[in-house]
């Protein structure tokens, strides 16, 4: 990234965003054109511009064709004829690319205004100018960062709709399945018009069915019993179907699924995604940044005992923190002392627990220490119907079917007293990274990217552009309000709500977890404050509580669930008493997730005001240096009560979060660092097992693997040229190990192999 754009006050996009109005005046001039135009009339340019792009028809090749750069000589070692084909033939392909491209760029101005069109027809909304030019940057690859309420939705239809003209799929991925059938469903009237076709990709799919978890939009299908009518024309279809739509909408979750159970597929058939096109990532720092640490694995269950999880789950609360074991919060790590490690060996009967022997063990104790002192219910996990459910600690929504790995889980499972269920054994995994860096083409739109534009810069190649507001943003930001106790903080933060509800202003809380919602809500039932409340635990009328929620008068708390693909429309005379009020109860480590929550108000120009609510036992403030700041307030005998409203304090937090996030970054550099190495061998090998799926000629490549390694083990087994002293059977045995088919060597006649000892 070039040093001038980190320059203060200068604007390295200035230039892009004087370019991109320049191609939205092409697609203005068609307008008064194509509004003359029939619906049939509209409906028949897709097919025009197909045709002026020389496709004739969908591609439907399933899978990822095998890497043009990677063969399977360097499995072996060698450097042949080979590579050189597959460089050649790479080269080939980017070149066709580059046409396509270019062909795509020149029919650009049309498609969006015919895209316009149809949807001022079917949804009855216009793109504004600045909407175009965020669809601009999406077709070229780039993030569009865009502030809330700016019509991301909307946006999206336009990039989707030019390289779906290709007939090579486009994907729109989101982070939950609830946006995936919401935005298909909108939206779905609008591609229909447009002879494109849409499915729909979401969790529910049923091991060994592979009908289930997928939809196309249908307009003459009717789901009655779907409260929301943009949601009724969901028809249920195979995977495979939703796939071979020209648009397909999903989360990032199922895509990734998708993409490791393809390359576990027995046969061709049992493959459902085509080649991975081009894909725009919906909340692109949530999917690419927050969640990439953690991998998408496919798991069997491994034949590991239970028991012993209870029994370290009943002996780590006899422990004394700080006195017989330490936690880093800032890592979620602890560690036994000796005195801690003592007292475990005399219940347990172990005679030294960091003995190799007790390798197993200790690794169960530490992560039984981890459950039992870093993880807390409501925080950071639900249990519910008897099962530990992850809670997202950026989005706040539950994830079923997710587990921690390594023992964690089960450790959490034991200290709930839920039924532990066996350890997994990884079978296939892939990095959030890797995995999207497979399309051909990758996009990405949100409300908060430019803080990790270096970071989407260094790992993905993407660059980030701010896209101008439609209107000026109005809001009012408050500096934050820091408070001695997290009890005072509250007291306050309740006061605050009362007052605004007397004057009838729409309130949005943020907090952190599942347990501070629901004891601000307490607070407020005490005080006979209206309210509803939207976290994990709640969240099936979430659609409902957030259409609500810029109303008159409403109380709205929520965790991070409400700061992601939500907008919040005011309701009557909301203008008039200052708009949606945010207010936020803790920082995050994140400042991206602060920005999110305060981006609920003041969308397209409406007045809004935002403030946070802190206190020196926040986790934020407590990890980071919370306990000195406190001491002073203690020396000044400040009162509980009385908040510190100083701008230093707000940098040193500021910092701190900056700290984490670089903390951040540098473990998820260290996960795709890692991952790359394997990468490599899951493109090969992903590869070959393809071709073989596809029934290739696979005998000369497997005859090339075969040769390299005779010649590598028969020095070893067959030293010199005495036949009496080489180990025929050690070398046959090695063999078996690469090519198992081998029968042994007993059922084998020695002299029907050649007797050549050279």
């Amino acid at each position: 990234m070039p040093f001038w754009n980190k320059v203060p006050g200068f604007d390295p996009h200035g230039r892009d965003i004087r370019r991109y109005q320049a191609v939205v005046d092409e697609i203005n001039a068609y307008e008064e054109e194509f509004a003359q135009l029939t619906d049939e009339q509209l409906r028949a340019k897709t097919r025009e511009f197909r045709e002026r792009l020389g496709v004739t028809g969908p591609d439907l090749s399933h899978g990822q064709a095998a890497p043009g750069s990677v063969s399977t000589s360097r499995l072996v070692g060698s450097d042949d004829e080979d590579d050189l084909d597959a460089r050649q033939a790479e080269a080939e392909r980017l070149e066709q690319e580059q046409e396509r491209a270019r062909a795509l760029d020149e029919i650009l101005p049309e498609a969006f205004a015919v895209v316009r069109e149809v949807s001022k027809r079917t949804l009855g909304l216009r793109h504004f100018d600045v909407q175009m030019i965020g669809g601009v940057v999406l077709h070229q690859g780039r993030i569009a960062e865009m502030k809330t309420g700016e019509g991301k939705t909307l946006v999206a239809t336009l990039a989707l709709y030019l390289n779906a003209l290709e007939w090579r799929g486009a994907h729109l991925v989101t982070v939950n399945d609830y946006l995936a059938r919401r935005d298909a469903g909108w939206n779905g009237p609008l591609y229909h018009a447009l002879e494109m076709t849409v499915g729909i990709i979401v969790p529910g799919l049923v091991e060994g069915n592979p009908d289930t978890g997928s939809f196309i939009y249908d307009p003459d299908y009717l789901d009655e019993t779907h409260p929301d009518p943009r949601l009724q024309h969901m028809r249920p279809c195979t995977r495979r179907e939703a796939y071979a739509a020209d648009i397909t909408y999903g989360t990032n979750n199922e895509l990734g699924f998708d993409y490791l159970r393809d390359n576990m597929a027995q046969t061709l058939a049992g493959c459902v995604q085509r080649r991975l096109h081009f894909a725009i990532v919906d909340e692109v720092d949530s999917i690419l940044v927050d969640e990439a640490r953690t991998p998408l694995i496919i798991s069997g269950q491994a034949e590991e005992p239970t028991e012993k999880y209870y029994t370290y789950a009943r002996l780590l609360p006899r422990l004394v923190a700080e006195e017989d074991y330490t936690i880093d919060e800032k890592t979620k790590s602890g560690a036994l002392t000796d005195e801690g490690a003592e007292k475990i060996e005399k219940w347990t009967g172990i005679s030294n627990i960091f003995d190799m022997e007790h390798v197993v063990e200790a690794h169960q104790v530490n992560q039984a220490l981890r459950a039992h002192a870093l993880y807390q219910r409501d925080r950071d996990y639900i249990v519910r119907d008897g099962e530990v459910i992850i809670v997202d600690e950026f989005t706040g929504r539950t994830m079923p079917g997710r587990r921690w790995s390594d023992g964690l889980h089960q450790a959490i499972e034991a200290k709930e007293g839920v039924k532990v269920q066996q350890e997994n054994v990884t079978l296939a995994t892939i990095t959030f990274q890797n995995f999207f860096r497979i399309y051909d083409k990758l996009a990405g739109m949100t409300g908060t990217a430019i803080t990790e534009a270096e970071e989407f810069h260094k790992i993905y190649d993407l660059e980030v552009v701010p896209i101008p507001t439609n209107m000026p943003m109005v809001r009012k930001d408050e500096s934050d309000l820091i408070f001695k106790t997290e009890e005072a903080k509250f007291r306050a933060v309740v006061d605050e709500i009362e007052e605004r509800h007397k004057e009838g202003q729409p309130i949005l809380v943020g907090t952190t977890s599942i347990e501070k919602s629901e004891r601000l809500s307490r607070m407020l039932e005490k005080r006979g404050v209206e309210h509803a409340v939207l976290n994990a635990k709640l969240h099936e009328k979430e659609a409902q509580i957030v259409a609500q929620a810029g109303q008159n008068g409403a109380v709205t708390i929520a965790t991070n669930m409400a700061g992601r693909g939500t907008d919040i429309v005011l309701g009557s005379g909301v203008s008039d008493v200052g708009g949606l009020y945010i207010i936020g109860t803790e920082r995050h480590e994140s400042r991206r997730i602060d920005n999110q929550l305060r981006g609920r108000s003041g969308r397209q120009g409406d007045p809004g005001e935002s403030r946070f609510f802190l206190s020196f036992e926040d986790d934020l403030m407590r990890v980071f240096g919370g306990e000195r700041m406190q001491g002073i307030m203690d020396r000044l005998r400040v009162p509980e009560d009385q908040p510190l409203e100083s701008r230093l304090v707000t940098r040193q937090i500021e910092g701190a979060q900056s700290r984490v996030e670089g903390h951040n970054f540098d473990s998820r550099r260290h996960v795709v660092e890692y991952d790359d190495v394997m990468n490599k061998q899951r493109e090969i090998i992903y590869g070959e097992r393809r071709k073989i799926l596809e029934g290739t000629d696979t005998r000369a490549n497997f005859l090339s693997m075969v040769e390299h390694v005779v010649q590598e083990e028969v020095p070893t087994y067959c030293e010199g040229r005495n036949r009496e002293a080489w180990d025929f059977e050690g070398l046959w045995e090695r063999m078996r190990q690469f090519a198992p088919a081998l029968p042994a060597l007993s059922d084998v006649n020695i002299d029907s192999l050649g007797r050549s000892a050279d």
